[in-house]
């Protein structure tokens, strides 16, 4: 018998009928003879409006009442799926995190778990009970609720897996796995039987939307079996593991891409000690994050430009501070363009081999694509192009390192 945590995202239970499949599911498993824990996402669209409710209601609300609003919907899908289960002759109770408890720290709207109490669900479990474990929700130290921030479902799903000492934690969405690129843009693109957690990861911080990075980073350090596989199609999904199940190892497993990037350039900087801290200390301050940096100097080594990268959400803010801090910088001008996307080419073949990034850079200027910013980790080459080439930079890639389906 093994033990399974079971997560269902936002379109696995998107109405009363998709909730009735999802149940069916749940007894599939079972009846093969497995202990099966649940947790459960709000209905596909519910925390959205959910947000714009309390947005309409005080602009500039409460973080406390804006927990209470929008973790509302997943208490919802809990109770709907318990029904939905009992309705079919399986034994199952919804459980809300304050009666766990999922204890948190007390940052609402972006908690972090602390511990999970699964001493009254491991007992349920032994009598045959799922336990059907709301997501996203968590209980601070002041006894109010908290949520996970974006994610945070299979935040929870993946933290439950680890307090109960689970087989595996499957998340089940609308896709059926991972996929070597996005199958919207490369037809070619083939589902991955396993993938590694570092790559996962990579490819999720990288734009990947198959998983939250929160979430792979906690499987990776909590030892959890991920399965990523779809509600709508029974076949097997993609495990992640840890890099020596790899039997066979691609030198890359996958080109992923980002369209939510702009980069900035300060223009004529004075060259010497500081300048990089007087630009990124207010942006630091300010919660920007900076993605991909590249200076290059003038002959006399006098003055300098500095390139860097960012969500193109952040820009608006990121231009207000630089120029704020403008006489501070000391730069002459200020160029930013919100029309690039980032793509970037993952797998730990990396370490073995050479030629990675000159193949990368090589297939690009054989489409005539300029490369705008260059980053790079141990496992993983990333750059910025103008966003009209995203398909074509991707496509060219996934054919470059022999990725196309047979």
């Amino acid at each position: 018998m093994a033990r399974i945590v079971c997560k269902f995202g936002g379109t696995s239970v998107a109405d009363s009928e998709r909730i009735r499949q999802t149940a069916e599911r749940v007894k599939a498993c079972i009846d093969a003879g497995n202990e099966v824990a649940v947790v459960v996402s709000a209905m596909a669209g519910v925390t959205e409006q959910l947000i714009a409710r309390t947005r309409e209601v005080s602009p500039l609300h409460d973080a406390r009442e804006y927990d209470v609003v929008v973790s509302s919907g997943e208490q919802v899908t809990a109770g709907l799926v318990a029904l939905a289960l009992q309705r079919i002759g399986v034994s199952a109770r919804s459980w809300l995190a304050w009666q766990l408890p999922v204890t948190t720290d007390d940052t609402h709207s972006s908690a972090r778990i602390r511990g999970i109490d699964t001493a009254a669900i491991e007992q349920r479990l032994t009598t045959g009970e799922v336990p059907v474990v709301v997501g996203f929700q968590g209980l601070a130290p002041h006894q109010r609720l908290t949520t996970l921030g974006r994610g945070g479902s299979d935040i929870t799903a993946v933290m439950l897996a680890a307090a109960l000492n689970a087989d595996q934690c499957d998340i089940y969405t609308d896709v059926d796995g991972v996929y070597t690129a996005d199958p919207r843009v490369v037809a070619k693109a083939r589902k991955l039987d396993k993938i590694s957690y570092e790559e996962m990861l990579e490819m999720a911080s990288q734009g990947a939307k198959v998983l939250q990075t929160r979430s792979v980073e906690l499987a990776m350090n909590q030892g959890v079996r991920l399965q990523v596989l779809s509600s709508f199609v029974d076949a097997p999904g993609t495990f992640l593991v840890d890099e020596d199940e790899l039997v066979e190892r691609q030198v890359i497993s996958g080109i992923a891409y980002s369209r939510d990037e702009a980069k900035i350039t300060l223009m004529r900087l004075a060259d010497r000690p500081g300048v990089a801290a007087s630009i990124f200390g207010p942006l630091a301050d300010a919660a920007i994050n900076v993605d991909m940096i590249v200076q290059s100097a003038s002959e006399d080594g006098t003055l300098t430009d500095l390139t860097f990268s960012l969500a193109k959400s952040d820009l608006d803010r990121a231009i207000a501070v630089l120029e704020q801090e403008r006489e501070k910088i000391g730069y002459a001008d200020l160029q930013a363009d919100s029309g690039v996307v980032k793509v970037s080419v993952i797998g730990v073949g990396m370490r073995s081999h050479a030629g990675v990034a000159a193949r990368m850079f090589q297939t690009l200027a054989e489409k005539g694509i300029n490369i705008e910013v260059i980053s790079t980790s141990e496992i993983k080459v990333s750059v910025l192009v103008a966003e009209e080439y995203t398909e074509l930079a991707v496509r060219a890639l996934h054919t470059a390192y022999g990725l196309d389906t047979a």
